[in-house]
């Protein structure tokens, strides 16, 4: 277990009941442990944000070659962010921002006033407003992206999102941080490849987020070998009425000796439903929308080999929602033969341990 100072009640009082209650509830009420939670949460947010500090320098500097360029600097002798700039009132306005702040200090240098625009306003740049400078010239500086706006945007707004978490010493204990490190490290990619590779194997998050003193086994792994496929059509879990579960937040699916990398949310959880047309036709008009989604799942089951009778349903996330999960790979399972499987009905496991593992040994 990592330090903790001996005087965990004074620590407590200091950084606050409120900020360290969802440590607390994690371990089960004990403050000496939920100190260990709190100061891993806090390496690991510094681990990510030096990630984010490489990408920022890689990406703005990128934006900054490629304006460079674009606005012939080396002949007009102007910096790019003194001219004129499409859609760019407010590269004028955070320019002059910048220059005032460095003015009094004597450092009103190119290099200064580039270093010290925000993330905020280099990230800006891939807004909507400056599609025709993306086309002219910003795409550029993305070689290796679909060379999409979009694209590269919408992944700039997720690290921006990010960066803002750990800016503020958010907790880390309900990040998808193995997510957000991926996104960190493609967004890079399409920049430079050998860059990527670079920060890939210089980031020590991972390695941080592995030593996570306390993880509850809150997904439970079923055997899925139809219920998988059932899953990629309507993003739902059926099985027999009255099968007991223990408390979960998540759902892993074990099917072709693999668990298979979509770790969904359990959103809503029925028992005893009625597998027939009536009762589709009966909760497709209902006013609840987990009624409404009941049905899409009876009638596509039932459009395949699930037969009239009762059986329990959990509606999941899907990718691309918030609250979903989903690991960088499969986990294979190397057993062989006859009972041999990792599992035959359900087993429980950690978020945390599927995402550090590389096959179900590691489980």
């Amino acid at each position: 277990m990592p330090h903790v100072d001996d005087n965990v009640q004074t620590v407590w009082t200091m950084l606050s009941e409120p900020r360290m209650a969802p440590y607390l509830r994690i371990a089960g009420n004990d403050q000496r442990e939920a100190l260990a939670l709190y100061e891993w949460s806090t390496r690991t947010s510094a681990a990510a944000f030096e990630d984010i500090g490489h990408l920022e320098v890689l990406f703005r500097n990128a934006l900054d070659r490629q304006l460079r360029e674009y606005f012939r600097e080396e002949r007009c002798g102007i910096p790019w962010f003194l001219l004129p700039t499409p859609g760019g009132e407010h590269v004028a306005d955070a320019v002059a921002t910048v220059r005032e702040r460095l003015r009094p200090l004597g450092k009103e240098s190119r290099h200064q006033i580039v270093a010290g625009l925000s993330f905020g306003f280099w990230s800006g740049l891939l807004g909507s407003r400056y599609e025709e400078l993306w086309r002219d010239c910003l795409h550029r500086a993305f070689p290796h992206s679909s060379g999409r706006r979009k694209q590269v945007s919408a992944a700039m707004e997720r690290v921006r999102k990010f960066r803002n978490r750990l800016a503020h010493h958010d907790s880390m204990i309900n990040v998808d941080v193995p997510f957000e490190i991926r996104q960190i490290i493609e967004l890079t990619s399409f920049i430079d490849k050998d860059a990527a590779n670079w920060l890939e194997r210089r980031s020590a998050t991972m390695t941080v987020y592995g030593e996570r003193p306390i993880a509850i086994e809150d997904t439970v792994v079923v055997a899925a070998r139809s219920a998988w496929t059932l899953y990629e059509d309507v993003y739902a879990y059926v099985c027999q009425p009255g099968r007991a579960f223990r408390t979960v937040d998540r759902i892993a699916f074990y099917a072709d000796r693999e668990i298979k990398t979509d770790v969904p949310k359990v959103l809503h959880r029925r028992d005893n439903v009625e597998w027939t047309k009536e009762e589709a036709d009966r909760l497709r008009g209902s006013a609840d929308r987990f009624d409404r989604k009941i049905a899409q799942v009876i009638d596509a089951a039932r459009s395949t080999s699930w037969t009239d009778g009762l059986y329990q349903v959990f509606l999941l996330t899907r990718p691309g929602d918030p609250k979903h999960r989903q690991l960088s790979a499969c986990l294979p399972h190397g057993g062989n033969g006859r009972g041999s499987a990792f599992t035959q009905r359900q087993r429980y496991v950690s978020l945390h341990s599927l995402e550090l593992a590389t096959s179900t040994e590691g489980l």
